[in-house]
This record gives C-alpha cells, structure tokens and sequence, in this order.
C-alpha cells in the first residue's frame, strides 16, 4: 500500500509554515495519542503516521528532500526508525503535546508555578441592601501567602536547593514502550527544587491557613444568582504563582412584604369591605417609603394596581422598574350579634337589587345553569 503524503497527513498545504505544521501536528497527536485511544490500533497508526510526517516537515532540510523526490528523498532518515527522541523537531513540541495531555507545566529549566484555586463565597442581601447596594465585610477563610518566608517555603536565610532529580525542570521524562511522556518529578513535585531548612510557620508549603477579612462593595440592582469576582483574592499560589479568585455569588432573603421580578416589584394589599366597594385611599410601603393608594369604587378582590418608578434599578437595565399591588378585600371576623344583623340585613337589601347590584354572580349562576342544561342533554 502507498504511503500517504505528509502533507495530506497534517492536512495542510505545501505552503504551510512551521507554525501551521506545529498546529496540525499538536491536534492530532493528541486526538489519536495511544493513552487516549486505549486498545485502539488505528490511533496508534494515525498517531505515528502524524508523528513520521512532522518529523520530516519541521526539518528544513528532509522538507526540502521530500518536497523534490517525494518519500524517495528521505527514506533513509524521515521514517519511524529514529524513535521519539531521535528529532529535534519533535522534541520542541513534546512538551506542549504532553502537557496539554496529562496536564505538564512550565518547561525549560524552570520551576513549575502553580495558580491558586478559586474560592466561593454565598453572600445573603436583605432585598433593602440589594436594591440601594452596600459595603459588606467578608471573612474569608483560604490559603495565603506564608509571610515568614513569603511563599518560598524555605526558612528565612535559606534557599530552596535545586532539584537533582530533574534539574529544577519540575518534569522528568519517563520511557514507555516505543514513546517516552513527560511527568512531574517525583522528587519535588513539580517545584523544580527541594527544601532543606523547611519555615516553621508554613512547614515548607509556602502558604498558611488563616481567615482574610474583605470588603466588597455591591452594586446597586444585585438579584439572586449574580456574581461579584474579586480578582486575586483567592487562594495563594504555589511557588510563586499567581493567586486565584474569589467569586461571591449573591442571595437575596424573602422579604416580608415585596415580591421581587427583575426590575418590578409587587405586593398585596388588604382593604375592607367598605373601601372597596365606596373607594377610598389605602398606605402603601415602597422601598423610598409610604405612598397613597387611591381605591376606586367597586373595586373586585385581585384587581391589580401599578405605582410607576416605585420598583427597582437593575445592575443590568437602565431606567426604574414599578410596584404592582394586588388588592386582597378583607372578609371581617369576629363579628359582634348586632354587627352580623346589620350585615343579614344588608345583604339581603343587596339580594334583593339583583344583577344591578351582583352582576358577576348573576352571569356566573346562568353559565352553571347552562352547563348542566347541555351535560343533561
């Protein structure tokens, strides 16, 4: 069987420059590495198909052999025979490869830094706080720097010593089979040195466990499921790295009388029996304070009243939201003897108007009529 071209094999053209043969190169060998395609034969051909091509295309020379006489030109030193440390150009695009496979980091000499992990905070707002925005202190407990030894981990007037194991690389490289892979070394866990006198505040770590206070300012409009980050207020880093962030998730508590929907608020509002059938005007709470609320006469239980600019700014709209109040009538209780004559009296004098006086009960009477008039037919 013909062998492919290497070109076609890294699926670029022969105008690709050395940066387009690394691309290609990287994104195949880590779709078809056998570590990722366990027991697959296929891959492991795909895998050093692409290797064999990049090989003899990233050296300047065997490219120009092949490019003139094809597989001819470079049967003597492009094929597979050199193994994975015979080329130079696969040795600079080794670590890359491997270390986006299994997860290496710094290479060249120079110790591995490590960035701090993200911490969570859940912050509870009263809806008073969320809306108007506040300044609110954290305690935050998290990794940090060790200041003994500002993070080095070694006692004041001592250094870390190289690691000799892996040269203060952090990485050593490991034979397996017909391919070697980068791993961290295990000696110094990837620090590229060793500590010899360890600090005694932190025991060589480098950080220390403790509670940091914060203060977060909170933007005027927060809701429920919004986040605040705090760049570089997580945890430290490890040998030097950077610190990670502190991502502060919001929740805003139940409140006792509003109803929040983005930028409206609502409520319900009770009134009696008598302002809602003469009218009448009724407190109502807002968050910028007390409000009148003018009733209309016959007004029906569930009637719903909007109050403009009485509801929220939004962290992410502009202008005010309203308040919506539902008005709830309020049935009387603990009604006195004489109160409940009066009250038989008048609903009799009311029964006794008719539709004038109850035209929804009187329209819904004659829809059940008419609904068991045509079930018995």
């Amino acid at each position: 069987m013909a062998k492919r071209d290497y070109y076609e094999i890294l699926g670029v053209g022969r105008d690709a420059s050395e940066a387009d043969l690394k691309k290609a190169y990287r994104r195949l060998a880590m779709k078809h590495h056998p570590d990722r395609n366990p027991g697959n034969p296929e891959a492991e051909a795909r895998f050093k198909e692409a290797k064999e091509a990049y090989e003899v295309l990233s050296d300047k020379e065997k490219r120009a052999a092949y490019d003139r006489f094809g597989h001819a030109g470079v049967q003597n030193g492009g094929g597979m025979g050199g193994g994975f440390g015979g080329a130079d150009a696969f040795s600079d695009i080794f670590g890359d490869v491997f270390g986006d496979i299994f997860g290496g980091g710094r290479r060249g000499g120079r110790s591995q830094v490590f960035r701090g992990a993200d911490l969570r905070y859940e912050l509870e707002l009263t809806l008073e706080q969320a809306v108007a925005g506040d300044t609110v202190a954290l305690d935050i407990p998290a990794q940090v720097e060790c200041t003994r030894c500002t993070g080095k981990g070694a006692e004041p007037g001592s250094q870390p010593i190289t690691c000799k194991t892996c040269g203060g690389a952090g990485q050593v490289r490991v034979a397996q089979g017909f391919f070697s892979i980068q791993q961290t070394c295990p000696s110094c866990g990837g620090a590229g040195a060793t500590i010899d006198k360890p600090c005694r505040d932190c025991h060589g770590r480098g950080r220390v466990r403790k509670n940091k206070t914060l203060s977060v300012k909170v933007p005027p409009g927060v809701d429920n499921g919004d986040r605040i980050r705090l760049a570089r207020e997580g945890e430290a880093g490890r040998n030097g790295g950077p610190p990670g962030d502190l991502y502060v998730d919001i929740t805003v508590q139940p409140h006792p009388i509003f109803t929040r929907e983005g930028q409206n608020l609502s409520c319900e509002v009770p009134v009696s029996f008598a302002t809602a059938a003469l009218g009448g005007t009724v407190d109502v709470p807002t968050l910028d304070g007390n409000v009148v609320l003018k009733v209309p006469p016959e007004t029906q239980s569930g009637s719903l009243f909007r109050l403009r600019g009485k509801g929220v700014r939004s962290v992410r709209e502009s202008g005010v939201g309203d308040l919506f109040c539902r008005v709830q009538v309020e049935t009387p209780v603990n009604l006195t003897a004489e109160q409940k004559e009066k009250l038989r009296a008048f609903d009799a004098s009311v029964q006794n108007g008719g539709e004038r006086h109850n035209p929804r009960a009187r329209s819904w009477f004659a829809g059940v009529k008419e609904f068991f008039e045509r079930m018995g037919a």
